[in-house]
């Protein structure tokens, strides 16, 4: 493939025509044969593994010598555990339901006319992302799953992997006589692609979505002509109430942090109320660097741990991605709230208590995307959720907020149904 701005031009401009198309015939796909496709990508996956781990083993090596950190190779890294998760994934996301048609208000107008909503594709969607290779496969079958077509950027520090996993979802599109379109993978690496994509395909691109670090996201945000649906930063919380159970507090804690550091849903501030902070921080403390966990606190901490690093205004605004966190004392609720309302993405953030009427205000006071009583922040997934899988957790207040799924891949149309009646 050549990269010079003609040829790359004509070329990205081919791939909008034809998804246009195959949005077209996308939106009139049955449903079987939509869940038989992901079926079968599913099985050509897993087939061809040795493949796709031999492709994966070219990019690590030279991340590693590129000296990437260490959760950037995390989330590029697959093994055998890491595939099979995909090939589920394919044949959860084949098991929903198709939202497609589906009605999702109908009601009655005096003069007899009968108005529905129903759900629709929303076109073509274009997915740029780094790093993770699943998305390939995850952002693929959602968009398919919805009577979408797709167009997957992925980056180039994993464009072999991501290839190897999309030879394989296309496979098993084509064995199912789904529009050999309706899924395309760019496949050069040069940048000027994400720059095409962005300015719309000629009109062609109805919804961006980014997945990945501060600086695509930022971009993509900032000069995409078509909608976006994103997250900047994960800058979650976890709260630790006055009349949270040790143990719960402890293992929350623990994992919303360090079960995997560099994903969007680990915590990266803990706050604990200021009366148990004596009572609560030593278990939790000692679990957490157990766990080799690096600590910064602000002087209310600090007063009760001298071990613990100063934090800075600047900790509290950081997405550490790293197991690193910073912990701050608030008074009640309110303070977690009022606290969470300066520095929070907007992403996800949980309360561990045993006070229900303590959870009810603080799930009613903060305003993200995800807010959890008395479980770890690493259930910000689409998987968990029961989606199946997800293209990434939305933190706008537009369209849709959280992991986004099968569903939040359709919009509606009204539909209205009358039996001659004219306007007075």
């Amino acid at each position: 493939m050549s990269e010079e701005t003609g040829p790359l031009a004509d070329y990205m401009k081919r791939l909008g025509e034809n998804a246009r198309a195959a949005a077209r015939a996308m939106g009139a796909a049955a449903p079987a044969d939509k869940k038989a496709a992901l079926r079968a990508a599913a099985k050509e996956i897993a087939a061809h593994k040795d493949d796709i781990l031999t492709a994966n083993a070219g990019d690590l090596a030279a991340a590693a010598r590129e000296a990437r950190p260490p959760a950037f190779i995390d989330r590029m890294a697959l093994d055998d555990a890491r595939i099979d998760g995909i090939c589920a994934a394919l044949d959860d996301i084949a098991a929903l339901d198709d939202p497609v048609g589906g009605i999702v208000k109908a009601w009655t107008r005096p003069n007899g006319l009968k108005i529905e909503r129903v759900r629709t594709p929303i076109g073509v969607v274009a997915v740029i992302y780094e790093s993770r290779p699943n998305v390939t496969v995850d952002a693929a079958a959602i968009a398919v799953m919805a009577g979408n077509a797709v167009i997957l950027r992925g980056g180039s520090e994993c464009l072999a992997t991501s290839k190897a996993l999309f030879d394989g979802f296309a496979r098993g599109m084509r064995a199912c006589g789904l529009p050999p379109h309706a899924a395309q993978f760019v496949e050069t690496p040069d940048r000027a692609a994400v720059g095409a994509i962005l300015a719309g395909l000629d009109g062609n691109v109805d919804l961006v979505i980014p997945r990945g670090g501060k600086s695509l996201v930022a971009r993509v945000q900032a000069e995409a002509r078509a909608p976006v649906l994103s997250h900047l930063d994960g800058i979650c919380h976890v709260y630790l109430d006055a009349q949270a159970d040790t143990d719960k507090a402890t293992a929350v804690a623990v994992n919303a942090k360090m079960r995997r550091p560099g994903v969007c849903g680990a915590a990266e501030t803990l706050l604990i109320d200021r009366a148990a902070l004596a009572a609560l921080w030593p278990p939790v403390a000692r679990a957490l660097r157990a766990a080799g966990c690096e600590l910064r606190g602000d002087a209310a901490v600090r007063a009760l741990d001298p071990d613990v690093a100063p934090a800075t205004e600047e900790d509290f605004h950081t997405e550490y991605l790293a197991p690193i966190l910073s912990v701050a004392a608030v008074d009640g609720v309110d303070g977690a709230i009022a606290h969470i309302a300066r520095y929070s993405s907007g992403h996800t953030e949980s309360i561990v208590t045993e006070n229900r009427e303590a959870a009810a205000r603080f799930i009613a006071g903060v305003d993200s995307a995800i807010v959890m009583h008395n479980a770890s922040t690493q259930f910000a997934d689409g998987g968990e959720f029961g989606l199946g899988a997800e293209i990434g957790i939305a933190t706008g207040r537009l369209h849709a907020r959280g992991p986004v799924g099968v569903e939040e891949l359709t919009t509606y149309k009204n539909v209205v149904r009358g039996d001659g009646q004219i306007r007075p």
